[in-house]
């Protein structure tokens, strides 16, 4: 997951109704990041972070598609600067990938005998 990177472009008029949240997840990423893996697996190290990065892109998903708060200028800007993951949010508009947790969960060369993963979110 790439780190939220800002452009310094002026955000829209709106997004300050996201911001708090947007800052609060930031901050939640960056004490996932700092934790100590010593003593777990090489995939349980990364769990909190997909879980984080699900959070976020759920958050605006939601948002914008559920609840209709944001306008488009503000979801694209959330899109451009890195808060959500467009990918996903692409997945989860179509049917039977409503609760995917991550694009990793669908690819099978990732896992043993091509089979999927099970959602840790």
């Amino acid at each position: 997951m790439p780190k939220v990177r800002t452009h310094k472009s002026r955000p829209p008029p709106g997004f300050e109704l996201v911001q708090s949240t947007l800052d609060e997840l930031d901050q939640k990423m960056r004490e996932a990041e700092a934790d100590p893996h010593e003593g777990k697996r090489k995939a349980e190290a990364v769990w909190p972070i997909f879980r984080i990065h699900h959070q976020r892109s759920r958050f605006i998903f939601d948002l914008y598609y559920k609840r209709h708060t944001i306008t488009r200028e503000v979801y694209e800007y959330c899109l451009r600067e890195g808060y959500a993951d467009a990918a996903l949010i692409a997945k989860w508009k179509k049917p039977g990938y409503e609760k995917l947790c991550c694009l990793r969960c669908m690819q099978s060369r990732d896992h043993n005998f091509a089979t999927t993963c099970i959602c840790r979110v």
